[in-house]
């Protein structure tokens, strides 16, 4: 499985003439100045500016920037649609603390990704986390340097083996946020919302069998855009009790005992004396 750049400085990688592939490298390099992300605007704080990757040549790209899921405000609209806030009347804020550090008064020791309020008439407010997906293998230093130097019309394959890692993302990333999160925000009379993309969703099982879009069913909100033509759409969302949202993110079910004791007794080896 060879997974390479599909995004890169907010463009598809496969629409870069040879001369960009080289100038977007040389940026990725540090040999020149980081370029815009369309995004969220300014210059890219991404190290390489990788905003997704795929599967070669054509496989559905992968989001590996929060950023990413910026584009046009989806996730912002999209949420105050499912809440009911009337868009013209919704606010927004980022990085909102909400956890202090027992070692340091005052000091945050968390936060919520953002937080979209209704000011006017009765306050009322929604957080949302954003979980892009780290990818394990092959680091991207060599496939900048190969792109530095390339000059064919259509980009190389990828060099070396990497993967995205659903793995770390979701149990070791995303469960945790939402098992420290999602019960304050109920006992607040609020909700919590993840944003994940349509690879990622899948991982982890994809769709409810019976989702629910009731906000009364639930505690997590999942938003998933998918990616079509470049752009984010809106794909799915359900509402999901947190505990079942908590094994969905595990993504795994315990083996039965006699499965495990056959592989157990493959793997047994005498213990030496001392």
């Amino acid at each position: 499985m060879s997974y390479g750049i599909a995004e890169w400085f907010g463009s598809d990688i496969r629409d870069l003439s040879p001369q960009q592939r080289q100038a977007h490298a040389r940026a990725a390099l540090g040999q020149a100045p980081p370029l815009g992300c369309p995004f969220a605007g300014g210059q890219c704080s991404k190290r390489g500016g990788v905003c997704s990757i795929r599967e070669h040549p054509n496989g559905e790209p992968v989001i590996t920037c929060p950023t990413r899921f910026e584009q046009d405000q989806l996730l912002v609209h999209w949420l105050a649609d499912v809440v009911g806030f009337d868009i013209h009347d919704t606010h927004m804020a980022r990085e909102v603390g909400f956890m202090e550090s027992t070692a340091s008064a005052g000091r945050s020791a968390g936060r919520i990704d953002m937080v979209i309020a209704r000011v006017n008439g009765a306050f009322r407010w929604f957080g949302l986390e954003v979980q892009a997906v780290y990818f394990s293998g092959a680091g991207m230093g060599p496939e900048f340097e190969a792109l530095a130097v390339n000059a064919d019309r259509d980009p190389p394959a990828p060099i070396g083996h990497r993967r995205p890692d659903f793995r770390s993302s979701a149990p070791k990333r995303l469960l945790p946020q939402l098992q420290i999160k999602a019960p304050t925000l109920m006992r607040w009379g609020s909700k919590i919302a993840v944003a994940v993309d349509r690879p990622f969703f899948a991982f982890v099982g994809g769709p409810s069998e019976s989702p629910s879009q009731d906000l009364n069913d639930g505690d997590v909100i999942w938003l998933v855009p998918a990616m079509v033509g470049g752009r984010l759409i809106r794909w799915h969302w359900e509402v999901m009790t947190l505990e079942d949202s908590s094994s969905k993110l595990l993504a795994a079910k315990t083996i039965n005992r006699a499965d495990f004791e056959a592989a157990l007794r493959e793997k047994l080896r005498p213990v030496s004396g001392p």
